[in-house]
């Protein structure tokens, strides 16, 4: 008996390692969408150098006139394709993890689903590769903070933020920069650190809106205060 046992158990691992086999034509796909989805995002981020841009433009295969023309519209236009293709990989796949792509190709559909607007559509998805360890527990963490922010809901753990395009003191037209309202923000930086973050909601928000920023708490109320007062001076 026990020796009829180890050969199953035998041809069992023999199956799981068969399994654990990386898809290389998938990981190439999707380092491709991640390059172009990532690639868009660094065009518009003030520390990329005009050689870097010059550089990235090259690479994205994109003219620097249609560039500037179109701007951040080229960027929705190349997520939809995105998540087009990460929709159908899904269907085939299910979430395309670390088992069946590796690191970091693991992170491509997560991006992409997180720049979307079906994060509601694959949150459950996303929860499941969590749990299984496809994917970090931190990304989980990320994708739900901003389905909770499009929601108009706080957030958990203080990873979003947000700008609002409002009326300042003297009734000019301010853009304000602010983290998200968090729920029980006194914990906050606990449960980052029980998430797997390695930095604070202060420090976080610093590498999001740059060194001088300085974290203040917002409540949902003071966040729907700054819509009303852009809205009224619209009427």
């Amino acid at each position: 008996m026990k020796k009829i046992f180890l050969l199953l158990f035998g041809i069992s691992a023999f199956l799981m390692n068969a399994q654990q086999k990386i898809n290389e034509t998938l990981k190439k796909e999707l380092d491709e969408i991640m390059k172009v989805d990532q690639g868009y995002r660094m065009l518009f981020d003030t520390e990329t150098t005009p050689e870097k841009k010059a550089q990235l433009l090259k690479d994205l295969n994109v003219d620097e006139e249609e560039f500037k023309k179109k701007n951040w519209k080229l960027v929705a236009e190349h997520d939809s394709l995105n998540m087009q293709k990460i929709e159908k990989i899904i269907a085939q796949y299910g979430y395309p993890g670390k088992t069946l792509v590796g690191e970091p190709t693991n992170q491509a559909a997560w991006y992409v689903i997180q720049h979307s607007k079906k994060i509601d559509k694959y949150l459950p998805l996303i929860r499941e590769a969590g749990k299984k360890k496809e994917i970090p527990f931190t990304w989980v963490a990320m994708m739900e903070d901003r389905y909770l922010m499009y929601n108009n809901k706080e957030q958990i753990y203080g990873t979003q933020g947000a700008g609002e395009m409002t009326l300042d003191k003297n009734h000019k037209q301010a853009f304000i920069n602010f983290i998200w309202p968090i729920k029980d923000p006194e914990n906050v930086n606990k449960r980052r650190k029980e998430a797997g973050f390695d930095s604070t909601v202060e420090e976080n928000a610093q590498r999001m809106f740059g060194k001088d920023f300085k974290y203040e708490r917002y409540t949902l109320e003071q966040v729907m205060e700054l819509r009303s007062k852009k809205t009224e001076h619209h009427h």
